[in-house]
């Protein structure tokens, strides 16, 4: 079993930054795919952007490329997902997920752990 905790959600003007943490335990963290979802209200849950085991590959969604970036720390086990001009859109419930394929898929079946979510809400 992997626990997941996220962190760091807030509310924040257009334009704004946010840096949302993801805290894993119960599993060699090195060996876990990392990603990150959003749920906005009445939305399906969506891809935000992965990260493989090493760190060396990263994924994003075109809705966030250039804005967003996704890191992870293995002595920390921990994964960051940072978060440039932000808009009102980026609005959601903001999920970090784990699994131990080595490459990361966009589905939320790719996944295997979720953690609970942290709120991002962005003001116009």
């Amino acid at each position: 079993q992997v626990q997941l905790v996220e962190s760091g959600g807030g509310l924040v003007q257009a334009g704004g930054s946010l840096r949302l943490s993801c805290a894993a335990s119960g599993r060699t963290f090195s060996r876990l795919t990392m990603g990150w979802f959003r749920q906005a209200p009445g939305k399906e849950r969506e891809y935000v952007a992965a990260i493989n085991w090493i760190g060396g590959n990263t994924y994003y969604a075109d809705s966030v490329k250039g804005r967003f970036t996704i890191s992870r720390d293995n002595a920390k086990n921990s994964v960051y997902l940072q978060m440039n001009n932000l808009k009102p859109e980026d609005t959601a419930l903001y999920y970090c997920a784990a699994t131990s394929q080595y490459h990361p898929g966009r589905r939320i079946s790719d996944y295997d752990y979720w953690g609970q979510g942290t709120q991002v809400t962005v003001s116009s």
